[in-house]
């Protein structure tokens, strides 16, 4: 029984042993029939998994994968490397980039001279940065489901997608996931992102220093901040959602002459610590805006969160009109020493929390609403006064300042609150999840 034993593991060795070889010429392959595809050529890759090394495309070509065609990189280099204008891959896998952050990286990574290229329908997974464009022109991302590393600590992973120096790229109903920021954009104008979805990262849409950008309909859900921009101006957002997000929905720093219409922020519940409790200084606020000026807000929702609005340092000349600020535990932190109106041509704010009233019955309060007090700027700038929330003196100052509002110090007012909610279309449906 023994020598039948020995001569079928015989057998099997030279059969085994072709295995290998066989990966090897299909690999092999693949790079030849890239390499040999004439410009304007579609390169069609067949199912299966291709071990690839930096995979790079430098003519003008369409590569599309056939169901279940995977291009592997074994955790080292790029996937893929686009260096020429005009090319399109679709409908592929892509997986296990290195992870080199000073190398940048990519499950795709697209150079400068490579503009007018098509990114469209395909999945990258377990890369460090899903897609990379450095400083091309005129791309599209479309339709992409991006995975970053999990393993990784959030701060050494990369973008699911990274613009650097790029402008006129449409970056359009991708699905990001686990990677450091979602979308990062980075000294790249004239741009727009619309309809992608952002979930489990740091921040969901992240603009730095870039200008005549468009955001629209894109939702951010259970990231630390849903939307973080920064030294832009110019920016058209409008109609995107931050849901269950930590430390902020919509977060302006040196934001100035931007639009922002028809956003939803809603449940943005704070930064919590090892105990569940919301860490100091940590509370989730559904608008933050600092240093930000010159900005028009009407038509969003701000609701269910720890603050609706919080705007400090130099935040002026900003026009905020017809938003919702709806069952947020507080509704306005303002800490500046210039009083503001909020409302423009005799239309005001929504406020869920105002007590005021409507004789003539035209829709608009006969009573100004103030959201703030001298007793709240009192307590934000030295906390440890808030043991002193329900003594005599504080109730008596806060009795002082109704009585007598010369008292009052510079603080937010709209003398037009609306009685009733406006109905705002673009974020209707969602109020209702």
């Amino acid at each position: 029984m023994r020598i039948p034993a020995l001569l079928m593991t015989l057998a099997l060795i030279p059969a085994l042993a072709l295995r290998p070889a066989a990966s090897a010429r299909a690999q092999e392959s693949l790079a030849a029939l890239v390499a040999a595809a004439p410009a304007g050529a579609t390169v069609t890759v067949p199912a299966g998994v291709h071990a690839v090394r930096g995979l790079r495309l430098d003519r003008p070509i369409t590569l599309v994968g056939e169901p279940g065609a995977v291009l592997d990189a074994s955790g080292s280099g790029d996937v893929l490397r686009i260096g020429a204008a005009h090319v399109t891959v679709r409908g592929l896998t892509l997986r296990r980039s290195g992870t080199d952050l000073t190398a940048e990286n990519a499950g795709i990574f697209v150079e400068r001279k490579a503009h007018d290229v098509t990114l469209d329908h395909n999945r990258i997974e377990d890369t460090l940065f899903g897609i990379y464009l450095d400083g091309s022109a005129n791309v599209r991302v479309t339709r992409n489901v991006i995975r970053g590393l999990r393993s990784l600590h959030v701060a050494d992973r990369g973008d699911g997608i990274h613009l650097w120096n790029d402008t006129g790229c449409t970056v359009a109903e991708n699905d990001v996931a686990d990677s450091r920021d979602g979308i990062y954009v980075y000294v790249s104008s004239g741009n727009a992102f619309e309809r992608n979805t952002v979930r489990d990262v740091r921040y969901g849409i992240h603009y730095m220093y870039s200008n005549h950008n468009v955001l629209r309909d894109n939702t951010s859900r259970g990231n630390v901040a849903g939307f973080a921009l920064m030294s832009s101006d110019h920016l058209q957002v409008t109609g995107n959602i931050a849901a269950d997000d930590q430390a902020y929905g919509f977060l302006l720093n040196y934001i100035s002459y931007s639009q922002f219409d028809h956003n939803e922020a809603r449940r943005i519940t704070g930064l919590r610590g090892a105990g569940g409790g919301t860490l100091e200084g940590g509370e989730g606020k559904g608008i933050f805006v600092y240093l930000s000026q010159f900005n028009d807000f009407h038509d969003n929702l701000i609701a269910d969160s720890e603050i609706g609005i919080h705007m400090t340092a130099g935040s002026e000349h900003n026009r905020l009109w017809a938003n919702r600020f709806v069952e947020n535990r507080l509704q306005v932190k303002y800490v500046q020493n210039l009083a503001q109106e909020w409302s423009r041509r005799g239309r005001g704010n929504y406020w869920s929390d105002y007590l005021g009233w409507d004789l003539n019955g035209d829709g608009i309060g006969d009573v100004p609403f103030r959201p703030n007090d001298g007793v709240d700027v009192l307590l934000w700038k030295y906390p440890s006064a808030r043991s002193l929330m329900s003594s005599p003196a504080i109730l008596l100052l806060r009795y002082v300042q109704r009585a007598f509002p010369v008292f009052t110090p510079p603080s937010v007012q709209d003398s037009h609150p609306l009685m009733h909610a406006p109905a705002t279309p673009g974020v209707d449906h969602v109020a209702r999840n």
